[in-house]
């Protein structure tokens, strides 16, 4: 085809994306657990502060990097509860997570270079080098130890080509949370090569065994830390579209000059409404975690009776990345699972070679369909 770009061109539809809309088209009851979405309603005080900024006309353009008191209120939330320490001139409020994480590859990776990221990881990370000209490179983990953070081996890919490594934890898809120690030697590993860690921690809110640290707190060379968050899987806002980059205040500087090209400020309204999520009260929160952390231990409970079906323990996240013991490619098995099973799950290839043959199933989303989708997978696991 002609007049498309090859960096177009080179980006492939995410699977997730793929089964949805298989989803979207199917006219029969099925349980939805493809898609990473909280399916709890924003906390009503958060819906208020937006529509009394609405009503009141706090309805125009902001500053580039966003309001300063909410550039202040992400700085004192990720003190808090990550333990990063940065002032708010290096925040840069982006129209969610993604927009961050393409400003921040957009920035530091040229054309060319590479963007290392461990796997099985999320696809984006492909597409977003792919959209910066630079070149994806897959690390698989040990899959017989559930996927750790092997820092060795992200090491070993690393080349004067390097650019940044990704690191989300916890993991979409695996719901690992890493190890200190491996990304500790990771953020040093990209210091020696004069490259970046991205870390994506847009779940660290949703940890269930133990609180997370930020990368950026943990590591020798915070220098070399660029953190992606967002209100939306924290605070169930995911339609509102506000995220955030932490960076050293002269690239946060970069950043936000290129974002007057991207989408120029994030709305004024959903900046209203991430101040309210971040300085108001915790409680929502704290019960969102508690039944998602309910449902892991359920999800947990339900693969361990099943034969043939395994799963590292999700830490955190709401992933549970599910290796059944069947013949197939990750996605004939997930269109299987649709078509005579009425189960959406995410093909586990779509998340990189390392996920070969596995599937990706959400549980964000009520017991019941829970319930039902596991009673659908286990008679697909038998007849099998």
């Amino acid at each position: 085809m002609t007049g498309l770009t090859e960096r177009v061109q080179r980006v492939d539809r995410s699977s997730i994306r793929v089964m949805y809309d298989m989803a979207e088209s199917a006219d029969r009851d099925l349980v939805r657990l493809e898609v990473g979405e909280p399916d709890f309603d924003t906390p009503e005080h958060v819906v208020d502060a937006a529509a009394e900024a609405a009503r009141s006309g706090d309805t125009h353009y902001t500053a580039n990097a966003g309001l300063p008191e909410l550039r202040r209120a992400i700085a004192d939330r990720m003190a808090a509860d990550f333990d990063i320490q940065t002032e708010p001139d290096g925040v840069v409020v982006t129209n969610g997570g993604m927009e961050a994480l393409h400003l921040a590859v957009l920035s530091v990776a040229a054309p060319g270079e590479e963007l290392l990221y461990p796997t099985p990881g999320w696809p984006n990370y492909a597409s977003q080098a792919y959209l910066a000209d630079a070149e994806p490179v897959e690390v698989a983990m040990p899959a017989d130890e559930g996927y750790p953070l092997d820092a060795d081996r992200v090491r070993a890919a690393m080349t004067d080509d390097t650019a940044a490594v990704v690191l989300c934890s916890p993991s979409n898809p695996t719901g690992r949370v890493y190890d200190e120690d491996e990304m500790r030697d990771v953020v040093a590993a990209a210091a020696d090569h004069d490259a970046y860690v991205i870390a994506d921690e847009v779940y660290g809110g949703l940890a269930y065994d133990r609180d997370v640290t930020g990368i950026a707190a943990l590591a020798d060379h915070p220098e070399h830390v660029l953190t992606v968050n967002s209100c939306s899987k924290t605070y169930a806002m995911t339609g509102w579209r506000v995220g955030w980059l932490v960076a050293p205040p002269a690239i946060a500087d970069e950043v936000a000059k290129i974002h007057e090209s991207t989408t120029a400020c994030a709305g004024s309204v959903a900046q209203r409404a991430a101040i309210a999520a971040l300085t108001g009260p915790r409680e929502p929160v704290e019960e969102m975690c508690e039944r998602f952390r309910e449902r892991r231990d359920y999800v947990v409970d339900r693969v361990a009776d099943i034969d043939g079906l395994t799963c590292p323990r999700p830490e955190g996240a709401f992933y549970a990345f599910l290796d059944p013991a069947v013949e197939g490619s990750s996605l004939e098995i997930a269109e299987e699972l649709l078509a005579d099973y009425g189960v959406v799950l995410a093909p586990g290839d779509g998340f990189g070679d390392a996920g070969a043959g596995q599937l990706r199933l959400s549980f964000a989303n009520s017991m019941d369909r829970i319930e039902t989708g596991f009673d659908r997978i286990e008679r697909f696991m038998a007849d099998r």
